[in-house]
């Protein structure tokens, strides 16, 4: 697991974007109060999700509109049709921890 930022860094309902090793993460502050990470790139253009909006357990792409789940990666509507990675995250004393192994086995 790799640190990536505090708690306090990702406000609810807020993604930002990390470089972790070399891949680009959308780190997101669920509204259900979780901490998700999904590669930073939607799977229809290749624009940020962080710069998306969250919405309950899902991330839109600012762009044409798909939502991608935060728990599968899965997109719940078109136009984007595959999946995102998902990346395990751990919540420890304080700071935010992502694993670079994708849990729902999609790579990019």
């Amino acid at each position: 697991m790799i640190r990536i930022c505090a708690v306090e860094d990702v406000p609810k309902g807020t993604a930002i974007s990390a470089d972790v090793e070399g891949t680009q993460i959308a780190l997101v502050h669920g509204e259900d109060d979780q901490f998700y990470a999904v590669y930073d790139e939607c799977s229809h253009a290749a624009v940020a999700l962080s710069e998306g909006e969250v919405e309950g357990c899902t991330l839109e792409c600012w762009l044409h509109g798909s939502r991608f789940d935060l728990r599968t990666g899965e997109p719940s509507g078109l136009p984007a049709t595959e999946p995102v990675p998902v990346y395990p995250v751990e919540v420890r004393d304080g700071d935010i921890y992502v694993s670079l192994t994708p849990s729902n086995g999609v790579t990019r």
